[in-house]
């Protein structure tokens, strides 16, 4: 078994509070947030804005390739990480439900898995982040010291998200959001390809009827107690 590093990861489906715990822990520790859903969205837009064809795997990889993607320190402990593709800022772009469905299409696209992957890789081999998405904790970085995984009913995860959504100015359809999010949990997990699921050693949240505030406590007290790796 490989030696274990200081990551932290917290997967779980869309709408669950990954994202907003992810900061907070990091903020917590002084560590690094990585945001991997955030760099699938944008690979999402940026083949979307070129017109990729998506069964085409091979344009699809030799078009990452030339793949200019940053992720920007988030905008205070509640704010999104900034996201610029080619020069372009698309933090804002790539919140929609629409490019959520379209980053969970590209994900299962073997040449984007293996692209971002080795990026995840070579930002978390210092250790001191928490990384969050699907399978941080399960492909990402199975040697993670500290694993998590967030569920939630969907009728809470798609109430959350409309709230979200609206707090930002974005009009949204509260039963269309529903359904995109049982469809793609639907599809994360049916996935050949690094499916949505749960590390064996992970500790596993029902944030459910839990408020914010008391899951990241459960956390931060879990990273404290098994302090040493």
């Amino acid at each position: 078994m490989s030696e274990q590093r200081e990551i932290v990861t917290i997967d779980g489906p869309s709408g669950v509070g990954k994202s907003t715990l992810s900061r907070r822990v990091a903020a917590a520790l002084g560590y690094t947030y990585l945001d991997t859903g955030a760099m699938y969205r944008a690979v999402a837009l940026y083949l979307q804005q070129l017109q990729i064809d998506l069964d085409d795997e091979e344009k699809v990889r030799s078009t990452l390739s030339s793949l200019d993607l940053q992720l920007l320190p988030a905008d205070g402990e509640d704010g999104d990480v900034g996201v610029v593709v080619g020069g372009q800022d698309v933090s804002r772009t790539i919140r929609t439900p629409e490019m959520g469905m379209l980053a969970s299409r590209v994900s299962a696209i073997p040449a984007v898995r293996e692209k971002l992957t080795e990026m995840q890789q070579a930002i978390g081999r210092a250790g001191k982040i928490v990384a969050e998405g699907r399978d941080t904790g399960t492909v990402v970085f199975p040697d993670a010291c500290w694993k998590f995984y967030l569920e939630a009913d969907p009728e809470e995860r798609g109430r959350r998200r409309v709230e979200q959504l609206r707090a930002s100015g974005q009009e949204v359809d509260a039963r269309e959001l529903l359904a995109m999010i049982v469809k793609r949990d639907r599809d994360d997990q049916e996935r050949t390809l690094s499916p949505l699921q749960k590390a064996e050693d992970a500790l596993v949240i029902d944030t459910t009827s839990i408020d914010i505030q008391e899951v990241c406590r459960k956390i931060l007290e879990f990273v404290r107690e098994k302090k040493s790796c």
